[in-house]
């Protein structure tokens, strides 16, 4: 069904819940008919195989984000845990923005975290659409039933009447017109006769209910819109807090595990169904719903008003740009499924809200990659090191491990020659205190190589310095007898300039400079970082294979992948994911 977990499993309360009501064999008797169905197709199923049930249900529009994945990993990775199945269905009771790019997306990133949505020989992809004329057909019932009418209010008069959170709404005048009148008018709403907005389906429950989602809540909402799946069949559309249970229930979900946010629609949601059970339409066991509290993520914004706002107006390059928090950003930036899994696995699972910090998220990619990514070299600020006593025309081979974790796995290789690239901090004319790096006169070691002695530097006409000249010590090559004789306290990285590959570099950092850009009534925008990303052209160890996706550790300098849209092995253009350690204080 989804990606083996080898993380320990961790209780906490929902797992204390599921426990519980296997034990008590609340959900043992419950029939599936090997599809979603109202009463009628449950009673034709027989004993569910699942221990449980739960779903992802994502709205398609827009991509999904890390907070998305906090979700995916507990839904599924409970169904996994638990012998159970986890449906992905989509929720696509807004025809005006949602699009099958979206579906597609969220399909991909599901898959990519390596779940799916099999159980046995069920494939459990459903979309709210799919039960569109069942969820009508409950509305007339409800109608019928006394529980529903048709109210044609405005929306802004109704939300004047239903009150505040210390006054008790007013009935609308519209409340108790007999159930043939409401019932012809839903169906004259079906049938288009009725514009947007002149006309509602309202649940009749409770006006003076201190929980005011309890106040007589809209079910159906008149959208002349086209779909994306069912076209112009319909022009009225469910409201996701009357659709959410009823899909729940048709699909036999058990545990319907929300975010914080929903507590308060908890009530309508049993409800809703209990009236449904009470007129025959669903079957029991009936789902429960259960509130977990959301991921809030430093230094990102995970509304998708807001990120929609920053793809459209132009302050990233799309849905996948690496200084994004959709999951789609975050793979091109170089995280990795693992290690998204283990930040989640890491944050647990409680009803308490709290901020995370984004250097957990860094970490744990750091963590999933280190003991697996290949090393290399690249340097990302050039200035060219000339040793002045080396051939000119002599190669020298060099070896070092692809990964330290494995001393005795592959080795790669590389030419030592006359003339190299150096990164440009690694030489300062006149040092700093406790500075051990190149500077004239000091000795220090190129790594896998030979020791030098720096011995000048060459200067333009501005005074920059365009060059550092130093003398090798000829006996002191790496893995050679005698390389330590002679002691140095500084090591700098390299590469031959005659065999380095070029290569763009994309050096991404936070996106927001604040760690709370949408804080309270602040403009978000304001808070954009103006350095996330800094490119510059770099040099790459000869033989460093740059396929779009390919991750390695640049040795000093941090974890990169090659871009999975604009790079190729002829011209690679390389991401920075994320530094060797935590700097960005």
């Amino acid at each position: 069904m989804s990606t083996d977990s080898d993380a320990p499993i961790v209780s906490n309360f929902l797992r204390t819940i599921i426990d519980n009501d296997l034990k008590s064999g609340r959900y043992a008797q419950r029939l599936w008919a090997g599809r979603p169905g109202p009463a009628s197709v449950r009673q034709q199923g027989t004993l569910d195989p699942a221990r449980i049930r739960t779903r992802f249900p994502p709205e398609p529009n827009g991509y999904l984000h890390i907070g998305h994945a906090k979700s995916i990993c507990l839904n599924f990775g409970l169904a996994r845990d638990y012998q159970g199945a986890c449906h992905l269905r989509f929720d696509d009771t807004n025809p005006e923005k949602e699009e099958d790019e979206y579906v597609q997306a969220i399909i991909e990133m599901v898959h990519w975290l390596g779940f799916d949505w099999t159980y046995g020989t069920e494939t459990n992809c459903y979309y709210a659409s799919d039960y569109f004329e069942v969820m009508y057909q409950f509305a007339e019932a409800l109608i019928t039933a006394g529980y529903a009418y048709v109210d044609e209010q405005s929306a802004e008069e109704m939300r004047q009447m239903r009150g505040t959170l210390t006054q008790a709404g007013s009935n609308s005048p519209w409340r108790d017109r007999p159930a043939d009148e409401s019932l012809g008018l839903l169906r004259a709403m079906r049938a288009g006769e009725h514009p947007d907005g002149s006309m509602a389906l309202r649940a009749r429950i409770d006006m003076a209910s201190p929980n005011i989602n309890m106040r007589d809540p809209v079910l159906y909402r008149i959208r002349h819109a086209t779909h994306h799946r069912t076209g112009d069949d319909w022009c009225i559309y469910p409201m996701y807090s009357w659709a959410h249970p009823v899909e729940d229930a048709l699909e036999g979900i058990t545990h319907s595990i929300c975010t914080l946010e929903f507590e308060d629609q908890r009530p309508y949601y049993d409800w809703i169904l209990a009236r449904l059970m009470e007129l025959g339409q669903l079957a029991p066991p009936l789902p429960r719903q259960y509130e977990f509290a959301r991921l809030n993520l430093s230094y990102v914004v995970t509304s998708k008003r807001k990120l929609r706002q920053l793809v459209d107006e132009g302050h990233v390059q799309g849905w996948d740009d690496p200084r994004l928090p959709t999951l789609a950003g975050l793979r091109r930036r170089g995280y990795t499924p693992a290690s998204i899994r283990l930040f989640c696995d890491r944050l647990g699972v409680s009803k308490a809200d709290s901020r995370i910090d984004y250097s957990i998220l860094e970490q744990a990619l750091r963590d999933d990659l280190d003991p697996s990514a290949p090393r290399a070299v690249a340097v990302l600020d050039p200035l060219r090191l000339v040793i002045t006593n080396f051939p000119d025309d002599q190669i020298e081979p060099c070896v070092a491990p692809v990964n330290p974790h494995e001393p005795d796995g592959a080795q790669r290789n590389f030419p030592f020659t006359r003339e190299l690239w150096i990164e440009r901090e690694d030489f300062q004319e006149e040092p700093q205190r406790k500075y051990f790096r190149l500077y004239p006169g000091n000795l220090v070691r190129l790594k896998y190589g030979y020791i030098v002695r720096c011995t000048g530097c060459t200067k333009d006409e501005q005074g920059n310095i365009i060059e550092v000249q130093a003398e090798y010590l000829p006996d002191t090559k790496s893995g050679t007898p005698g390389a330590n004789a002679v002691k140095v306290k500084g090591t700098i990285t390299w590469i031959s300039t005659a065999h380095a590959l070029a290569a763009e570099i994309r050096l991404y950092d936070r996106l927001f400079s604040v760690a709370h850009p949408d804080a309270g009534d602040q403009d978000f925008l304001a808070a954009i970082n103006p350095h996330s990303c800094h490119t510059v052209q770099g040099w790459l160890e000869p033989g460093t294979q740059a396929s779009p996706g390919a991750t390695w550790q640049f040795e000093r300098l941090g974890y990169f992948v090659a871009d999975r849209i604009d790079s190729r092995v002829d011209r690679p253009i390389i991401n920075r994911a994320i530094t060797l350690r935590d700097s960005w204080a």
